[in-house]
């Protein structure tokens, strides 16, 4: 990241922040569509975070330090749209009687459906740091301190987080066929 281009966008200059925003933006929307497993809280969570950086920004004393900053931004737009919808709701997609049955996709989808469930029940807080720690591949510290949280919190709930995965994954540990797990 520029300092230079950071610098300018803290003095006003809205070309900047726009530049800043494009070039971080797509990273910016994944990490919180990761976290929250939604697409418009998402979106919602990543206007936010923009919003409040160009407010913030003439604060930020090391703009160096730009992407640290603003996903800790992010991530905290993401507890708050959090909070606003406590209820988990999921994305179906409808797959048609006319498609084979045997495809290939099968496994992946129902794979990906555990998981969601596994997603389900984890706090937004622990989303955050294994989203953070699997996805972005950042280490607990750099989690810490995006997050502003001690590393002995971050390093627990990525414990927390893969624990409860795993023992949401593993809760029926009988290997089924594609259509036992359809039934």
């Amino acid at each position: 990241m520029d300092p230079g281009l950071v610098e300018a966008a803290q003095r006003g200059d809205r070309d900047s922040f726009a530049d800043l925003m494009r070039s971080v933006g797509d990273g910016l929307y994944a990490l919180a569509y990761r976290i929250l497993r939604d697409p418009h809280l998402a979106q919602d969570a990543f206007q936010e975070a923009a919003i409040s950086a160009w407010r913030q920004l003439p604060n930020l004393r090391e703009p160096e330090r730009f992407e640290a900053w603003i996903h800790r931004i992010l991530v905290h737009a993401c507890y708050a749209e959090s909070r606003k919808r406590t209820r988990w709701t999921s994305n179906i997609r409808v797959i048609g009687a006319d498609e084979d049955p045997a495809h290939d996709r099968e496994p992946s989808i129902l794979d990906r459906d555990e998981l969601e469930r596994g997603f389900a029940q984890l706090s937004v807080d622990h989303r955050a740091v294994f989203v953070m720690h699997h996805y972005v591949g950042l280490s607990l510290v750099e989690i810490a301190d995006r997050l502003g949280i001690p590393a002995g919190t971050a390093r627990s709930r990525l414990h927390y987080a893969s624990q409860a995965l795993r023992d949401a994954l593993a809760q029926d540990p009988a290997p089924r066929t594609p259509k036992e797990r359809l039934a």
